[in-house]
């Protein structure tokens, strides 16, 4: 009974990702994959923050920008004063 237990809990244990990390062929595909999600998950971490970064600024350029021409639009219609 107690031999069946130990069974069990070693082949639940044992389960795909060890075997294949174990087998050095098979082991290949799992690093691949682990190594190409790692990097995709890196570059999803910096590049979510910078975009977020490079849109509010270039909105704040942009309403900055639209806000002169606003004045520049508003100075030119005032009739000169001499």
């Amino acid at each position: 009974m107690q031999d069946s237990i130990s069974d069990t809990l070693v082949d639940s244990f044992a389960g795909p990702l060890t075997e294949a990390l174990a087998d050095p062929g098979a082991g290949s595909n799992v690093m691949a994959f682990l190594l190409v999600a790692g990097l995709g998950l890196g570059m999803a971490l910096i590049y979510v923050p910078l975009r977020l970064f490079l849109t509010m600024t270039e909105r704040s350029r942009r309403l900055k920008l639209l806000q002169r021409i606003r004045r520049l639009r508003e100075e030119l219609a005032q009739p000169l004063q001499s």
